[in-house]
């Protein structure tokens, strides 16, 4: 089963951005209902999006110093609960978006650990197959400077000039039957 393959989390991000246009609804409809909600919550942040939005179109179409009638008070409270429902989607999503961000980069930062402590070994590693090699090299160093085998070619050389020497070589007994040989030969 490839549970960990699934990202769960951008899942449930995809839920609570679902779960706020509800949401966003359920303020608006309190915003409509409620004096208190209507008057300083949704009316002055209505008024201000109206004056500033006028003030703009305004400059653009060449006018300059009119005065901007505000808006009446349910247009305003209906703009304000369009506005309050909106933030809340906004807030929400960029909520989600802030908390995506810092989970890459608690994953990042993991993973940059893992990479460090893996690099932190291999260089112990390094350093104990260095001192490994500096301990092999002094042992070869402290040998003696002929080898084994031109010892042993040594060793031989002696026992062949051993073998060779005359006074040192011991003559065999000579039997009847090579006494007449030798004797056969000499005639």
């Amino acid at each position: 089963m490839v549970v960990g393959a699934f990202p769960m989390a951008k899942l449930f991000y995809l839920g609570i951005r679902q779960v706020s246009k509800p949401l966003a609804n359920r303020i608006k409809e309190g915003a409509r209902r409620s004096e208190f909600f209507k008057n300083y919550v949704c009316l002055p942040p209505a008024q201000l999006y109206h004056w500033v939005e006028m003030r703009t179109k305004m400059r653009i179409m060449g006018f300059r110093g009119t005065t901007i009638k505000p808006l009446n008070e349910e247009a305003a409270a209906e703009l304000g609960a369009e506005l309050l429902g909106e933030a809340t989607i906004f807030i929400v999503g960029g909520g989600c978006l802030v908390l995506e961000y810092w989970r890459h980069q608690v994953q990042q930062r993991h993973k940059e650990e893992e990479q460090r402590a893996a690099w932190d070994a291999l260089q112990d590693e390094v350093g104990r197959l260095a001192l490994a090699l500096e301990a092999l090299q002094a042992q070869m160093q402290a040998l003696p400077s002929a080898s084994a085998l031109e010892e042993l070619h040594q060793q031989l050389r002696d026992m062949q000039a051993q073998v060779a020497a005359p006074g040192r070589r011991s003559a065999p007994a000579k039997t009847p039957a090579t006494q007449a040989a030798a004797s056969s030969c000499e005639k």
